[in-house]
Parts: structure tokens; C-alpha cells; sequence
């Protein structure tokens, strides 16, 4: 059982890129990586001489091989975004091969669902409440909300967006806010947040997610240390080895690979090792594809202690590539498949559609974010 080929797909204009793999027994893999998609293809097209020929069963081999050959190209940034479709792709394939759900690979689900949070932005404020509202018809009981105006104001300015928010979503919804971070030239520093945290409190929230810049590790730290509310980061790492810092200083409440990003599962659930055995909550970041919530399915019910996956409401590729769309049950959980592999179809000429038609994703461009800030 060999790899013989792949085709490659990139229906956002601005980011993800989809792996289809081929194998000369006719199964195939599927896998996505989020990132800026030119980086991607680029980073595809040198990798592939390693990965043709191999076997789809020998993931950890053949993906460790990946990230040995990438030093001097660029390993750690879109090279390891790169290896994460190729890794969720031979997942996928394997289970293929196998006859087995990768749940069952990677050691067996504690939990046949997973509760899952609704996750859209802040972004535009005038149809937030009604945003919220499809949400809760929809059966979400959790839900997170983010990002811009969010941390661009005053601590006053943001309880407005968090006491909207919580009215909106009721006192029984489990809340979440992503201060966004990442974001380019983040004004927050560790006593900003705090305050916000403080805040937030009050109002219930689970988690302030990415509330300072991703590499203030002693920022971090402190504020892990003060904050009433979980401190939850690390969407924008790439293999364990940038994690390791952050999890031996417990410089968060909540640790967020993402599987789209980070290496893949086989990245993803070294870094979930690692983190339970310091106490620290293990939940993925998901704002990606379908196939990204997949895999967090299947590694989230292996996972012994609570946990969540995210749910990019409103995302075409979250919600209408798979020939079998995921439905929440009437917990609000996602039920974890039990079909070989991931457990999800794609219907490439969805993808082709998607590409042909302009499609933008749901994720701002540093020029649209501008644009609105400027506004």
C-alpha cells in the first residue's frame, strides 16, 4: 500500500489548502491546512518527493521524516502547516485501510460526543444578538465571540460587547471570549488584560482566549497566575516544541493547538500529553474546515477530561463541503463517527466551486481588517 499521488484544492482566496491523497489500492486521505494558501502550495510542491511511495499506515514515520528535512526551509511556520494536511490526511487514509475510525487509533474514545461551542466573531455588532440567536435555535449551548472591536477600546467599551453578548446568549449558555491577540500591533499588555479579565468574570465567561501577543510567555505566565477567568492561547504555535515553554511555566488555563496548523494530530496529541499531566485543559482550536473539526472530534473523545471542539458557525467549509453535514445532537454535542477514517466525504467539485466563485472564507485579510478599522 503506497502513495502514488495527490491533488491539491484551494477554494479560499486567501487561505486553506486541501489534500486529496492517492494510493494504489484506491483509498484516499483527506487533509487541510490553514494558512496563507500560496505558502501552502509552495510548501506542498518541495514536500512531496518525500511522501510519494510511502506507506499511509506509517504516519508517525513518515511524518517525523517531514518535519527532519524541513530545518532549512522554513520549518515551524507555513512548512509545518503544510505537514499538518499531509499528517490529518494520512489519518484519514489509514483508518481507510484499517476499516477503523482514527478514534480507535489513537487509543479509543472515552465519549461517543463532544460538546461543541459556536464560534463566530463580534464582527459585525449591528447583527450580533441576532447572530446568537440562530446559535441557540440551532441547539448550541455553548459559544464563543471575538475579536474586533474587542481590546481596541476601553475596559468599559468591551463590557458593552460582553454584556450584549451574555443578554443575548442567556445566563444558561456557556461564554467564551477571544480577545484575538494575534492580531497585528495588539495594543493589550498583562495589566490591560487583567482588568478585562476581572470584567469578565462577572459576567460568567469560561475563557479569555488569547487576551496578550502569542509570544509573551512571561506575560503569560502572570497572568495566568492572576486572572479569575481561564486563560486560554495558543492557536498560532507549531509543533511541541513551542509549546513546551508555555506548558512547563503553566503560562495558560487552557491550551488550543490547532490541528490544521500544528503538526497534525500526531503533533497535536504529544502537545495534549504533555499538557494533562500539568492540569492544563486540552482544547483545540477549530476555526478551520470540516475536516479540521473531525479530527478534533475523533482526539477529543479520546481525551479523559473535559473538553470542547469548535464550531465555525456559518463557514461553507465547515458546513457544506461534507456529503454528510455535522449536526449537533440535542445536548449540544457532536457525535464522534464511527465510520472508518475521519469519518467524513468531501465532494470535491464543492471545493472547485467554492474556488471558482471567488470565495473569500470567513478570516479578514490584513487589508479588509485596515479597511475596517479605518471605517
Amino acid at each position: 500500500m503506497k502513495i502514488t499521488d495527490w491533488t491539491l484544492y484551494a477554494p479560499d482566496r486567501n487561505f486553506h489548502v486541501f489534500v486529496e491523497l492517492q494510493t494504489d489500492s484506491q483509498i484516499r486521505g483527506w487533509g487541510a491546512a490553514y494558512s496563507q494558501k500560496d505558502q501552502v502550495l509552495g510548501a506542498l510542491g518541495w514536500l512531496k518527493r518525500f511522501v510519494l511511495g510511502e506507506s499511509p499506515l506509517e504516519i508517525e514515520r513518515v511524518t517525523e521524516k517531514l518535519h527532519q528535512v524541513s530545518f532549512w526551509v522554513g520549518r515551524g511556520g507555513a512548512m509545518t502547516h503544510a505537514i499538518s494536511a499531509i499528517n490529518l490526511a494520512l489519518w484519514d487514509a489509514a483508518g481507510k485501510m484499517l476499516g477503523q475510525p482514527v478514534n480507535v487509533l489513537l487509543g479509543g474514545k472515552h465519549r461517543p460526543a463532544v460538546p461543541a461551542y459556536g464560534s463566530v466573531l463580534f464582527h459585525p455588532i449591528d447583527t450580533l444578538a441576532e447572530r446568537i440567536a440562530t446559535m441557540r435555535e440551532r441547539g448550541f449551548r455553548a459559544m464563543k465571540l471575538g475579536w474586533d472591536p474587542f481590546g481596541k477600546g476601553s475596559t468599559a467599551d468591551d463590557e458593552k460587547l460582553v454584556a450584549a453578548a451574555r443578554a443575548a446568549a442567556g445566563e444558561g449558555t456557556t461564554l467564551m471570549i477571544d480577545a484575538g491577540g494575534s492580531a497585528p500591533y495588539w495594543p493589550l499588555r498583562c495589566k490591560d488584560a487583567l482588568e478585562r479579565a476581572r470584567m469578565l468574570a462577572d459576567y460568567g465567561v469560561y475563557w479569555f482566549e488569547e487576551p496578550l501577543p502569542p509570544d509573551d510567555l512571561e506575560g503569560y505566565a502572570r497572568l495566568t497566575d492572576a486572572s479569575p477567568v481561564k486563560i486560554a492561547h495558543g492557536e498560532v504555535l507549531t509543533r511541541r516544541q513551542s509549546f513546551l515553554p508555555y506548558i512547563e511555566r503553566r503560562a495558560m488555563d487552557i491550551v488550543q493547538p490547532d490541528a490544521s496548523k500544528v503538526g497534525g494530530l500526531s503533533e497535536m496529541r504529544r502537545i495534549a500529553w504533555m499538557a494533562e499531566a500539568r492540569g492544563i485543559e486540552v482544547v483545540p482550536h477549530g476555526w478551520n474546515t470540516v475536516l479540521g473539526v473531525a479530527a478534533d472530534l475523533h482526539f477529543t473523545s479520546t481525551l479523559t477530561t473535559r473538553t470542547f471542539v469548535e464550531f465555525n458557525v456559518g463557514n461553507p467549509l465547515v458546513e457544506e463541503l461534507a456529503e454528510t453535514p455535522l449536526k449537533l445532537d440535542a445536548e449540544g454535542c457532536l457525535p464522534v463517527s464511527d465510520l472508518p477514517g475521519l469519518g467524513i466525504e468531501i465532494d470535491p467539485e464543492k471545493l472547485r466551486r467554492l474556488e471558482q466563485s471567488g470565495f473569500a472564507g470567513p478570516s479578514w485579510t490584513w487589508d479588509e481588517r485596515k479597511e475596517f478599522e479605518a471605517s
